[in-house]
C-alpha cells in the first residue's frame, strides 16, 4: 500500500505514514485531504470498542478515517484503492 501512496503517486495526493493525530499515530495520513487511511490486521475484530473510540477521536480532530483490512490490501490493492479515491477530496480537486 505504501508503494502505491508515497512521493505523492496516488492522484497527486501527498500521503505520510505513522503520522501522529492527536493521541494516536495513524497509518496513512493526508493533511490536505484531512483523510486518515488505517489497516487493521486480524486483532482488530476484538478491538472494535477501542476502534470506535479512536475513529471518534480523529474524527474530532477533523480527518474522516477510511479503515480497511489486511486481507482487502492483500488480495485487492486496485478495489482498495478505487475505494480510498472515491473518499479522497483534495482542496484542488
Amino acid at each position: 500500500m505504501w508503494a502505491r501512496l508515497r512521493g505523492s503517486r496516488f492522484r497527486g495526493a501527498k500521503f505520510k505514514r505513522q503520522v501522529p493525530v492527536d493521541r494516536y499515530v495513524v497509518d496513512f495520513c493526508c493533511h490536505a485531504a484531512r483523510l486518515v487511511v488505517e489497516i487493521d490486521g486480524v486483532q482488530h475484530g476484538w478491538q472494535s470498542p477501542y476502534d470506535h473510540v479512536r475513529t471518534r477521536t480523529l474524527e474530532s480532530a477533523g480527518f474522516q478515517v477510511v479503515r480497511f483490512t489486511n486481507q482487502e490490501v492483500r488480495d485487492d490493492l486496485e478495489g482498495v484503492l478505487r475505494k480510498l479515491g472515491e473518499e479522497l477530496r483534495l482542496p484542488f480537486d
